[in-house]
Formats: structure tokens, C-alpha cells, sequence
């Protein structure tokens, strides 16, 4: 993708210009040919290889829009605070330079969390100026970048801006999987190895439809241990677990792979919630002896009228965010997965209304210690508070900004998770 052209940069990773969104019917400046722009891009994306999916877009726009002259994709990085460039095949003309971008402190940035179309405009209108088109990647709700589009003048209206960034996004989803490229460009540094098994674990960084919003992070990003996550969303219901795996390492990544393998197994051979906990419960003690454990929420969300049915096998707790009010939702704890054999669990219930948000945090959340003391309930019932204005997306990192700013900005002591689910209301599941 050529990033030749595109607009300077200020020294805080900003483009020196002012940015402005996207009014609707503003630029319509169609593609040339037949009109379809987006339909030929998705042919495109469709037609190239999964490691070759930024320069097939890059070659497309710039045929369907001749005003285009520089394209390139920036991906999250793993602690979702800077947006990274896939840099250009070896031996392609116009490589990127590598630019870092500041999710919170910049135009590219504001598009990756508001998941709208912005438009970095020049303050002096005075002669010819490029103009940069920031289009957010997105795919059933998870976001994997801001596409960035440099362009001589205006092209193609803001609702074809916004289907090409869909069009790419789940292109991304598709091919992520068949080539290292994108994992590599959103590392700014290695991943341990049990880090690596955890993030490879995880069903996705965010979910949504017509009757949720989920969304998942974990930290420390690059060295996590035993806290996972896990989500399956199906025509009438939605299953969630949260994972706090014992100790550290590829220990603690080992025992959490194991236990989110065999609830997955259970969950996909038609077993019930008490049955999958029990079913997982037997193999963790089958592998391990009751040495180690691994404490667990399993929740299953019906569609049709919000009821969630719940088994507490641990440490992770929820709260609800209810208006402006928070409480934690009252569950009587069970053992632990894979502390005693045939162990029975007994599901919980409790109803959530449209417009209920609920956080689930693992113990590296609540039970987080400095020398001030621990993070506690009150910290984190006063962070989800602060949270209640944002899309469900940006609480898991939000919530983590501020356990990390209670560490002083140093790292983490213990592994954190953070899972936030927004529930609209009852679902079809269409």
C-alpha cells in the first residue's frame, strides 16, 4: 500500500490538520467505470491471498477512485492503545515508515473508537491539499484497525466509505488466520509463549447483534498467564466464561487452554450449563489431581428475555451497571473446576433488563495490591461508573487504564481480565 502523499504527521503522531467527520451525501464523487466501487473492492478482497488483502484494497481504490493516491491499513496492538501500520510486502514500492498513532491523541484514533468515518481536512484552503479519509475496519462489532486514505480531492460518499471498511474487515476476519502478517504488525514487542497460547485462545476481541455488545481484554498483554475469556453466540442464546487459571506461566496457560477446551467441547456436544461445568470439572481433575484448579463463571444469556443462567466456580465476579447505579450481583460460589471429581453445579439466575451493562473482572482486578492497599470493589464500581457513556468496546481497556494508573503506570502484579456485555434488549436472534 503507497503511503506516498500522505499528510504530515505533528510530533505527537497526529496529522497537523483538523479533522472533521464525514457529513451524510458529502464528496459524492462515485467511482469511475459502472458505479459499483464497492462491489468490485469486495470481488478484490475476495480474489487476492489472505497475506495480500492490504495491497488488493490499496490497487482497487485507487482504480475505482482516481483521486485516491496513498492507502494503508493500521491495526490495534494488543494493549489497544496504538494503532500500528501493516507495512508493505519486501520489495514493493512505497513502504510505510513505521508510524505509531496514538488511539487517544489522534484523527485515526477518535475513527477506531467512535467506529465512525472522519476526515482530516487542512486548516489553510488556501491552494492544492490532500486530504486524509479515516474509515474504521470492523466485522460483527470487533474492531482490527482504521483503514487510512490519502486523496487529492473528494471521493465516494460516507456511507461506500463505511461498507468498504466492513468489506475489508471481514475479509480480515476470513484470512487472519491463513498468514502471520497481521499478528506481526500488531506486536511492538514479543510475546511470551504463554501469551501467545492465551491470545490464540480467545474466540475474538469483541461481539455484537441486534440484542448485545461484548467485548474482552486482557492484560498484561504481552505476558499473560492464566486469565481467559470465551464466548459462542448462537440463534436463541449467548455463552460467556471467564477464566482465572492458577499460577503463572505456561503453567497457568496450559491448565486455562485445557479447562476452555473441554467446556467448548461440552458446550458444542449439546451439554447443559451444569453439565459442561461438571464435564470440564472431570477432566482438569483427570489431567491434574486436584494440584491445580481453575476458578471459573460460566453464563449462558437467553435471547428472548435476558435471563442468564450462571455457574460461580471461583474468583470472577460481576457487577451490574443498572442507570447510574452499581451492584454486584449476588452468586453463591461452587468449587472450583477441577478440585474434586464428580463434583455436580447448580446453575443461578438473574434477569437483566435493555439497557443493563454487565462488567465481569477476574481477582487480578479486584483483589490487584499495591503498597496503598488493594484496587477493591469501591475502585471498581467508581471505574465501571466512569464508564457508562462509552461503547461497550473501549470499558475492558478503560477499566485496565485505571487499574494500571492504581499501579502507578507500572506493570501488572497478577494477570487481569475484563469482559463488559451491553444488553439492548430481547433478540431474535435473526
Amino acid at each position: 500500500m503507497s503511503t506516498q502523499g500522505r499528510p504530515a504527521m505533528d510530533e505527537q503522531g497526529r496529522p497537523a490538520v483538523d479533522e472533521r467527520p464525514r457529513p451524510a451525501g458529502a464528496g459524492r464523487g462515485g467511482p469511475v467505470g459502472d458505479g459499483h466501487g464497492p462491489a468490485g473492492i469486495e470481488r478484490a478482497l475476495r480474489a487476492a491471498p489472505a497475506h495480500a488483502l492490504p495491497e488488493a484494497l490499496a490497487a482497487a481504490l485507487q482504480r475505482a477512485y482516481p483521486p485516491v493516491s496513498g492507502v494503508r491499513l493500521l491495526v490495534s496492538d494488543y494493549h489497544a492503545r496504538v494503532l500500528l501500520p501493516v507495512e508493505q510486502v519486501p520489495g514493493a514500492d512505497g513502504a510505510g515508515d513505521g508510524d505509531v498513532l496514538a488511539i487517544r491523541q489522534s484523527t485515526a484514533g477518535r475513527a477506531y473508537v467512535s467506529r465512525k468515518v472522519l476526515l482530516a481536512m487542512p486548516e489553510d484552503d488556501d491552494g492544492p491539499h490532500e486530504t486524509a479519509t479515516y474509515i474504521p475496519v470492523t466485522a460483527r462489532g470487533e474492531r482490527f484497525g482504521v483503514l487510512e486514505v490519502v486523496s487529492a480531492g473528494s471521493w465516494g460518499d460516507p456511507d461506500a466509505q463505511a461498507e468498504i471498511g466492513e468489506l475489508l474487515g471481514t475479509a480480515l476476519k476470513v484470512g487472519w488466520n491463513h498468514t502471520d502478517r497481521y499478528e506481526r504488525a500488531r506486536r511492538r514487542q514479543r510475546l511470551t509463549l504463554a501469551a501467545e497460547l492465551q491470545w490464540q485462545l480467545l474466540p475474538g476481541h469483541a461481539c455484537s447483534d441486534d440484542g448485545f455488545s461484548l467485548a474482552g481484554h486482557l492484560e498484561p498483554a504481552y505476558s499473560i498467564g492464566g486469565d481467559n475469556f470465551d464466548w459462542s453466540a448462537e440463534r436463541d442464546h449467548l455463552a460467556l466464561t471467564v477464566t482465572n487459571g492458577a499460577g503463572t506461566g505456561i503453567g497457568a496457560a496450559l491448565l486455562t487452554s485445557l479447562t476452555v477446551g473441554a467446556l467448548r467441547n461440552a458446550r458444542r456436544s449439546g451439554a447443559d450449563l451444569g453439565e459442561q461445568a461438571s464435564l470440564a470439572n472431570d477432566m482438569v481433575h483427570v489431567r491434574y489431581g486436584g494440584r491445580e484448579f481453575t476458578e471459573t463463571l460460566v453464563m449462558r444469556i437467553d435471547k428472548a428475555d435476558g435471563m442468564v443462567h450462571v455457574i460461580d466456580a471461583g474468583s470472577p465476579r460481576i457487577l451490574r451497571l443498572r442507570g447510574t447505579e452499581v451492584t454486584g450481583v449476588p452468586l453463591e460460589q461452587q468449587l472450583p473446576l477441577g478440585m474434586f471429581p464428580d463434583t455436580e453445579y447448580r446453575p443461578q439466575r438473574f434477569r437483566l433488563d435493555p439497557g443493563d451493562r454487565l462488567v465481569v473482572v477476574s481477582d487480578g482486578v479486584f483483589a490487584a495490591r499495591t503498597p496503598r492497599g488493594e484496587f477493591g470493589t469501591l475502585a471498581l464500581e467508581q471505574a465501571t461508573r466512569r464508564t457508562r457513556l462509552q461503547d461497550a468496546a473501549e470499558v475492558p481497556p478503560a477499566i485496565i487504564d485505571e487499574l494500571i494508573e492504581y499501579h502507578d503506570g507500572g506493570g501488572l502484579a497478577d494477570d487481569a481480565v475484563v469482559v463488559c456485555l451491553d444488553w439492548h434488549g430481547p433478540s431474535t436472534g435473526r
